[in-house]
Order: C-alpha cells, then sequence, then structure tokens
C-alpha cells in the first residue's frame, strides 16, 4: 500500500486511524531555512500539534525519527530542536537516542563558529522499540581477539568481572554507532527540491526500525525519499505533502 496525500499534514493526519503508524522517519522544516516555494507557515503552533498526532497514531512500540537543525539567528542557535525533542517527550514518547547525521559537505558559518556539518536524529519510541534491526557495518580493528571482561566499571566505581559475552571472540564487523556519515544528493536527483533528504539515511532507519509489511509515515514528504525507500524495502507508506509541485514530485518517484 502507498497511500500519497497532497494535503495540510495537520488536517490530513487527524484522519488517520489511531495506532496505526510502525514507523515514521521524516525531515521537519529547520526553523526559516527554507521557504519552500513561499508555502511554508511554521512555529510552535504547527509542530506542537503535530507531534501530538504522531503520538496518537504511533502503535506501541513504535518508533519516530526525526530529522532536524536549528537556524542561527543573531548570533545565537535557536535550540529548536531540543525544544521539540523535550516536547515528545513531555506528549509521552521516549527519547530513546540522539544520533548525529553527519555530511560530507558542510555550511559555512556566519561568524566566529566552526563550520557546520551535521544534524540531529532524535529517535523517539513509544515504550520500548518493538523493532531493532542493527546494522553491523563497522570494522571491528580487534576483530579475532576474544573479548576483556575488564575495563567497566560499575557504577560504585569498583571494576567488572562477568561482563555479557566475556571470552568470545570479537567479529570482524560491529554494530554500527549511532553517529552516521551519510552523503548528501543533489537537488536534480530528486527535482529540484531545495532540502534533499539523502536516500540512504531513510534506507538504514527503515531497516532498523521497522520490518517488511510495517507501515511507515511521512508526514512532510518533500521530495518523496521516505517513500521511495520503503517502497523498495516492502514496507507500506503514507505520506502527506502540501505544496503541489513538490507532491508532484513524489508521485513521479515514488508510483513510477
Amino acid at each position: 500500500m502507498m497511500k500519497l496525500i497532497h494535503g495540510e499534514c495537520l488536517e490530513e493526519m487527524a484522519k488517520l486511524e489511531a495506532g496505526s503508524i510502525d514507523l515514521t522517519v521524516t525531515s521537519p522544516p529547520y526553523d526559516n531555512l527554507r521557504t519552500y516555494n513561499d508555502s511554508l507557515e511554521w512555529g510552535e503552533h504547527v509542530w506542537k500539534p503535530c507531534i501530538e498526532q504522531l503520538y496518537r497514531l504511533t502503535k506501541k512500540g513504535g518508533v519516530v525519527v526525526w530529522v532536524v537543525g536549528d537556524a542561527t539567528v543573531k548570533g545565537s542557535e535557536t535550540g529548536t530542536s531540543f525544544k521539540q525533542a523535550l516536547y515528545f517527550k513531555e506528549c509521552g514518547f521516549n527519547i530513546h537516542d540522539t544520533m548525529i547525521y553527519e555530511k560530507n559537505q558542510l555550511s559555512f558559518p556566519d561568524s566566529n563558529r566552526y563550520y557546520q556539518s551535521f544534524e540531529y536524529m532524535f529517535v523517539l519510541s513509544k515504550g520500548s522499540p518493538r523493532v531493532f534491526n542493527p546494522i553491523k557495518d563497522r570494522v571491528n580493528k580487534s576483530a579475532g581477539r576474544k573479548v576483556d571482561a575488564s575495563g567497566n566499571r560499575n557504577p560504585d566505581g569498583s571494576m567488572q568481572t562477568n561482563r555479557s559475552g566475556s571470552g568470545s571472540v570479537r567479529k570482524g564487523l560491529g554494530v554500527r554507532w549511532n553517529r552516521w556519515l551519510i552523503y548528501n544528493q543533489s537537488r536534480g536527483q530528486t527535482g529540484g527540491h531545495p532540502a534533499v533528504f539523502p536516500e540512504q539515511l531513510a534506507h538504514d532507519h527503515i531497516i532498523s526500525w521497522s520490518n517488511e509489511g510495517d507501515t511507515v509515515l511521512d508526514p512532510f514528504m518533500g521530495s518523496g525519499t521516505t517513500g521511495n525507500m520503503a517502497k523498495e524495502l516492502n514496507r507500506k507508506f503514507i505520506g502527506i505533502e502540501k505544496d503541489e509541485s513538490y507532491f508532484d514530485i513524489c508521485v513521479d518517484r515514488i508510483k513510477d
């Protein structure tokens, strides 16, 4: 099932069945960094009820992946991303993980600060995540060695002597860390959308937090990347996009 909806996210989310979504992978607008064909209406009056709707829609054990960054205004980052993460918690979600999306490109700073090269990926769960399929692609430098029980401390400061897995042989590939280096796509690859969501990022979160046949939502569908990856990975998909020209891009990418 691939359901593509042209409309306002809050109006359309309210029509969806409660507890019907296994996973949401989305990247909402970042403060005022993009105009989106002058169609952007964004602020607490939008993202707060959106988060409330996501809690209503998400199944128990379901996950929301919220990829977001902050604008810099008068020399200070807005902190909107943190406000949003804490509001997810206020609504009943767990902040399951705060992950880093590291780009292969950077943004030049407008003042005396280091160059910006990452965004946050907040993984919010409704209870404990029902699904976790860890990606194991990290080359293990100590492959072939036995796991040593020492090295970790207990809360009282004493050293652990019975760590889980002690004595087993380390494998060649380990579980990926929560900082992901993802290569950006050009606007030309997705029909000219001004904020391209990398396919690899959507792909990796979908396989991590859902199984085949699960329903994936993107309430800010943009150029349709999450839907495209959901289709490729045999998931059901519901996507919402208000801008007509971007919606047409989604239809072309996902339904072709």
